[in-house]
């Protein structure tokens, strides 16, 4: 017998579709009044109008949830984010309101070079317990799939033991979501190698690629000025595409160096940040495909501009957004400020919003023919909302509308 999860009296509103949608695309929800949704086995087997519902399949194990007057749609997808990671920085928050910037901050031992030294000295027991802290909150606010980066190591012992926990996290039936590993040991050059960028590059091609190989499926980088440029970046995701890596770029997110053109030449899944993209960079991904995954949460904490999600949009391309939580630029999970930001500051739409942070977030990690979307084949990722309609989304700003949340057919949270 199956186990099977029944939603009556919906209102179903989701994109469609197997691949991230891009331009004008964004904005086309399907809509269905009075609809119905049945999963078996975690999968979706019917979405779709009550009347047209066929009978109920035989089960020894059935759910059956009322969404009378509450809109369902699927569960968001948080694809960029760095949870894993050893201490806290309230102290670089307070520099930056002083007036230093990211990078300064970076360039006298602060940043990501603050975390990896915490991060190295963290046991993997206590990086999967703050993890689950994080996750807890992400899984309330409708999250059912998220990406988790390494990076805070920048050796490979601490590269591996961060992946250990993201993994453990993976495979754990009672983290309610889905985790996808992502390996950044290209996040920043350690001070053990200051100065000598190239020789950290050939470490990681020769000793980090290998160890790690199977352990993640993406290979990132920070392509920036000053930390990896173009060239070192270039021969970097070479390497990692040869060693069966997926590749992701953190790109042009304090200037305007091209990262956005090298994940189109290499055919990148994402880049991400993307404050500072160049009109080319912008079309050159609508061309080859590259997701543009857009964090407006860190550009409202370093207050910088926001990305330019309407050119992305109007240029053809696919936009996905993420919060980008980690503990230095941007300490926030919070995905209703990330859809008030994108609908308030970005120019984008609700419709396009929905769609960026489900099918295209799913997109981006290479998970379009499995979730992102309520249809028949897809797992049952799902979320009911408080409200009927799912414009209150940016309306009740920054605040959690989300009632029920449901990840793989099994209700994982549950809202007052």
């Amino acid at each position: 017998m199956k186990k099977t999860l029944i939603i009556k009296n919906a209102t179903i509103s989701t994109p469609v579709g197997h691949s991230a949608r891009k331009g004008e695309e964004m904005a086309a929800l399907h809509t269905i009044s009075e609809g119905a949704i049945i999963a078996e086995d975690g999968i979706i087997t019917y979405a779709g109008p009550m009347a047209d519902m066929p009978e109920t399949p035989q089960c020894s194990e059935c759910e059956i949830i009322d969404a009378e007057g509450r809109a369902v749609l699927p569960g968001f997808v948080d694809s960029h984010t760095h949870l894993i990671f050893g201490g806290y920085r309230p102290d670089e928050f307070e520099w930056r309101l002083k007036g230093d910037s990211y990078m300064s901050i970076m360039e006298r031992g602060g940043g990501i070079q603050s975390t990896v030294n915490a991060t190295r000295t963290e046991s993997v027991d206590s990086l999967v317990e703050k993890a689950r802290r994080f996750l807890h909150r992400m899984v309330a606010m409708g999250v059912t799939t998220v990406e988790a980066k390494s990076g805070y190591g920048l050796d490979t012992t601490t590269e591996l033991k961060m992946l250990e926990a993201i993994n453990r996290l993976a495979n754990d039936p009672q983290s309610g979501l889905r985790i996808v590993a992502t390996f950044l040991g290209a996040h920043a050059v350690p001070k053990e190698y200051k100065g000598r960028t190239g020789e950290y590059v050939d470490m990681m091609i020769a000793e980090m690629l290998p160890a790690v190989k199977g352990k993640a499926k993406f290979c990132d980088i920070f392509t920036e000025k000053n930390v990896f440029e173009i060239e070192d970046s270039r021969r970097f995701l070479l390497a990692a595409r040869e060693a069966g890596f997926e590749l992701k770029l953190h790109a042009d997110e304090i200037v305007t160096l091209g990262g956005a053109e090298l994940a189109a030449e290499l055919g990148a899944v994402s880049a991400d940040h993307l404050l500072h993209v160049s009109d080319k960079g912008i079309a050159d991904m609508a061309r080859a495909g590259v997701v543009a995954t857009l964090l407006p949460l860190t550009a409202f904490t370093l207050k910088e501009p926001y990305a330019p999600a309407r050119k992305f949009i109007d240029n053809g391309a696919a936009v996905a957004l993420a919060t980008d939580l980690n503990p230095g630029s941007c300490f926030s999970g919070s995905i209703p400020l990330t859809i008030a930001l994108a609908c308030i500051y970005m120019g984008m739409s609700i419709e396009e919003t929905i769609t960026a942070l489900t099918l295209n977030g799913a997109a981006a990690l290479g998970l379009a023919d499995i979730t992102g979307s309520i249809e028949p084949g897809k797992q049952a990722d799902i979320i009911i909302l408080n409200y009927p309609n799912y414009r209150m989304l940016p309306y009740y700003v920054g605040m959690n509308c989300v009632r029920t949340v449901i990840s793989r057919g099994s209700v994982v949270a549950q809202n007052d």
